[in-house]
């Protein structure tokens, strides 16, 4: 992506927001080895990112992933790796583009208990580590926010056809955190999840569930509700692309006071050839963050809600199969009632991608 970044730093219209012309490249590659009746996979991907005149805000990024798929007869399993070198924003609430490393580790064993039934045991380790420089609005998120996270959990799966798959789990996970204890918590998750093969009609996967969020130290309401993650994708009639994206989950803010929100967000986007190799993409997205507050702190709003909204269009020509020239333009907020915590961008430039 080459273009205009209107609003660099994310400030509130009352501060003068920076422009900046910026250049944006993530190039990727997947991997797949095939030993015997096993799969080696793997991934390896990219974020470069550059300013022309802001060069603080030039960043890097580099993520890795390998695993190792077993699919013996009656009993298989998979082990997956994958670990991240990050400098840039970590999510909708902080701003600031952050040094830290991401890493992760899952673990399946599936026991087959008739021709398209599977029952398992999943393991998962999260770990979180942000660079002692990383700080925003005067906060240290290595203090805050540097934790491991472990889980454990069963599932059932059947095969409903060689391109859907529909199954049910339930785990439990716990947040420790290096420095902050108050922030440790334990959630218990059931959930249903459909997931469809990419040669599938709808694309995808979906996972809607129910999960107990309990910190651990007194004073902080719990949260019991839903979560979930929804990505599906559908062409009609081989011209007309419709892409939805759900997501609702629990996630930590870097405010001790209000330590963690409610995320909820709902986007979609519409695909359109026009004619040839001419097509035109609308697409949006609106995002809430619901904040918690620990009794008895003091906060400047109770109990918040901010809103992260993104909205946008585009047109492509494609030169050949594989490759596709754009043009983009998109307008992102936020709304709180803190003031210092809004902010309005206009981003617009042209595209190149490369892929299939």
């Amino acid at each position: 992506n080459i273009g205009i970044d209107n609003n660099v730093f994310n400030q509130p219209d009352d501060l003068n927001p920076k422009s900046d012309f910026t250049f944006t490249a993530t190039p990727a590659a997947d991997l797949w080895l095939r030993i015997g009746r096993t799969w080696v996979v793997g991934r390896i991907a990219e974020d470069f990112n550059w300013y022309q005149t802001y060069a603080s805000e030039r960043n890097a990024s580099t993520g890795y992933s390998v695993g190792w798929h077993v699919p013996l007869t009656r009993l298989g399993f998979k082990v997956d790796a994958a670990r991240r070198n990050a400098r840039d924003r970590p999510g909708f609430e902080i701003d600031a583009r952050v040094p830290r490393v991401e890493s992760r580790f899952n673990g399946l064993l599936e026991l087959k208990t008739f021709s398209k039934t599977f029952i398992g045991v999943t393991a998962t380790r999260l770990r979180n580590d942000y660079d002692e420089t990383s700080f925003f609005l005067g906060t240290s998120l290595r203090f805050q926010l540097n934790r491991t996270t472990t889980g454990f959990g069963l599932s059932l799966r059947h095969e409903l056809t060689p391109l859907t798959s529909i199954s049910l789990t339930a785990g439990r996970s716990e947040d420790r955190f290096d420095f902050s204890p108050l922030r440790n918590s334990v959630s218990t998750n059931i959930s249903g999840n459909v997931t469809l093969d990419k040669f599938a009609l709808i694309r995808g996967g979906a996972t809607l569930g129910y999960t107990d969020f309990h910190p651990e130290a007194p004073g902080l309401a719990d949260y019991q509700g839903l979560t979930g993650a929804v990505n599906l994708s559908y062409t009609l009639l081989g011209s007309t692309r419709f892409g939805f994206e759900f997501g609702r989950d629990v996630l930590y803010s870097y405010d001790v006071n209000q330590p963690y929100y409610l995320q909820t967000r709902l986007g979609g986007s519409i695909a359109q050839q026009i004619f040839g190799p001419l097509d035109v993409v609308v697409r949006g997205s609106i995002a809430t963050l619901a904040y918690r507050d620990r009794a008895g702190a003091d906060v400047t709003v109770s109990n918040r809600v901010d809103d992260v909204n993104s909205f946008g269009a585009g047109i492509g020509y494609h030169l050949g199969r594989d490759t596709r020239l754009g043009f983009n333009v998109d307008q992102s907020y936020r709304r709180s009632d803190v003031s210092n915590r809004e902010y309005n961008n206009l981003t617009f430039g042209s595209s190149v991608t490369y892929g299939f």
